[in-house]
């Protein structure tokens, strides 16, 4: 009989995600990050990790998101595939391909006629945060950050929403010569807003689903 008090431990192992649930949550993942993308677009507003890159690079070049963003995560895949294997790295190309071409179509399949600002830095930063949470559930990353996010908590149990909330606040230092400063101090509160999503959601050891 159990103690009082106990908590039951399983010993079994983890359950293993079929191709299909990884394949419908890339999807699903990527889907929802491009809407969360596409609505800081819209307000001017500063994402984190190498999405924030693609932002700041479309603000002060006008290059469209879709282009930077595929671009400057090729460098990445490298540590992906060195450090996180190549089932990781594949994945998360997918991912990356998927939010590049999901970004530019849904600004066909969306039009905004008003966006306040403040609500697109909240629903837009818990959008990006709910998909990556989906990417991470399922050994998937958007490149860049994520990537070496995904190691660290990997390895030294460094929470990956801790991580990436310093690196977020290193792109926005950098973006204070580009973005107004109450598009900045909007775009710190989305940047809060992904990471504690991901802070609170994903801690090593409580979801136990393997890729």
């Amino acid at each position: 009989m159990k103690a009082e008090g106990t908590t039951h431990i399983s010993t079994a192992s983890p359950e293993r995600h079929s191709f299909y649930e990884d394949a419908l949550a890339i999807l699903t993942g990527t889907l929802i990050v491009s809407l969360g993308v596409v609505i800081y677009g819209k307000a001017m507003l500063l994402a984190g990790s190498t999405a924030g890159l693609a932002l700041l690079l479309q603000y002060a070049t006008g290059t469209a998101f879709w282009l930077v963003f595929s671009l400057v995560n090729l460098p990445f895949y490298l540590l992906a595939i060195k450090r996180l294997g190549w089932p990781f790295a594949l994945r998360t190309f997918v991912a990356v391909s998927l939010v590049s071409l999901f970004s530019r179509l849904t600004t066909q399949w969306v039009e905004f006629a008003r966006l306040d600002p403040v609500y697109a830095a909240i629903v837009g930063g818990g959008l990006m945060g709910v998909g990556l949470l989906v990417l991470f559930r399922h050994r998937t990353g958007l490149g860049g950050i994520n990537i070496l996010a995904i190691y660290l908590q990997d390895r030294l149990g460094i929470r990956a929403g801790y991580f990436q909330l310093a690196v977020d606040l290193a792109i926005l230092a950098a973006a204070f010569f580009v973005l107004p400063p109450a598009n900045l101090l909007l775009s710190i509160l989305g940047a809060a807003a992904v990471n504690m999503t991901l802070a609170i959601n994903h801690k090593p050891g409580r979801y136990v689903g393997i890729s």
